[in-house]
């Protein structure tokens, strides 16, 4: 089939690829013009035959509103959108009624493999109503995994895709998921700290990579984490500073609109943001009341720290 594929960033251009190795047509377009094929989004549309599929792979926000909203202006009755950035799943349906006034479906695909999705495919979860999803089920066949196999070699279905629901429960899924990243990257990093924080542990790299084999920690996470100590032992070449993308915070927030319980996922959104904390306020005024009620020493602050402008 044909691919019309807006954004052909890090994770557009290898997905991009990846469609195209598996026999379809791709016509890209990035505001880059050493990526693309066509030069304007009118351009794409006019180079796709009907009913076209148009992927949106911008950053989410204003860059992906606006995109769907000119496409919505472009496109014709029969065609679809589908929105594959990290998009919260209310803008999904905003703009699923926005393109159904019109006779254009909406596909909203949450997607997860990063700069490995190349060659190891891509998990999507996607929201839409089974026609549209059908139109671009040959797409998702080309990005997803190849289906693993159980011990007795038969292929696990379902795996590495699915069709979670109506539009907006494929970025509700992908957002889940995130909030789950964020939760085991932290409880990951904090081991890492205490066996650092040990002499009794001698080899820290070597304890972390013992844990990638038969064990019930194993994951890619942790693999990538023994990479990462491959290229820097100390991941001395690194500072301890973590955004975040958006999608812990909405995790978090659904959680406490639905009395969901989540202290873990939490506790791991509140660890990034104390990491970019250079001095932290809560703290000072921790040691301040320490000293208040008990006389605990405080540390002053060096006096030319004191004196730098803010």
């Amino acid at each position: 089939m044909q691919l019309g594929l807006i954004g052909l960033g890090k994770m557009g251009g290898n997905m991009a690829e990846r469609v195209r190795r598996a026999g379809h047509e791709v016509i890209g377009y990035d505001r880059s013009p050493g990526k693309r094929d066509v030069d304007s989004l009118p351009a794409l549309v006019e180079a796709l035959s009907a009913p076209r599929v148009v992927w949106v792979m911008v950053p989410s926000g204003a860059p992906t509103r606006s995109t769907v909203e000119e496409l919505a202006g472009l496109l014709e009755p029969g065609d679809v959108i589908v929105e594959g950035g990290n998009s919260k799943y209310t803008d999904d349906q905003i703009h699923d009624v926005m393109c159904r006034e019109k006779g254009i479906g909406y596909v909203d695909a949450g997607v997860s493999g990063g700069v490995w999705g190349l060659e190891n495919g891509y998990a999507l979860m996607v929201g839409g109503t089974k026609e549209d999803v059908a139109k671009v089920q040959p797409v998702f066949d080309a990005l997803k995994p190849p289906a693993p196999k159980d011990e007795s070699g038969e292929e696990i279905p379902g795996a590495g895709f699915v069709h979670a629901g109506p539009v907006g429960a494929g970025h509700f899924s992908k957002m889940v998921h995130n909030g789950i990243e964020y939760a085991l990257m932290q409880a990951y990093g904090e081991g890492y700290e205490l066996l650092a924080a040990v002499d009794l542990i001698e080899d820290v790299p070597g304890v972390v990579k013992s844990w990638t084999q038969g064990t019930v920690i194993r994951s890619w996470l942790l693999d990538l984490l023994v990479r990462a100590l491959d290229e820097d032992p100390g991941l001395d070449k690194i500072s301890g500073y973590a955004e975040d993308s958006g999608e812990g915070r909405w995790t978090v927030e659904q959680a406490i609109e639905n009395a969901v319980p989540m202290p873990t996922i939490a506790a791991s959104l509140f660890a990034r943001f104390s990491s970019r904390q250079e001095d932290s306020p809560t703290m000072k005024a921790v040691a301040a009341l320490r000293n208040q009620f008990g006389g605990h020493a405080v540390q002053a602050v060096r006096k030319h720290e004191a004196e730098r402008p803010a």
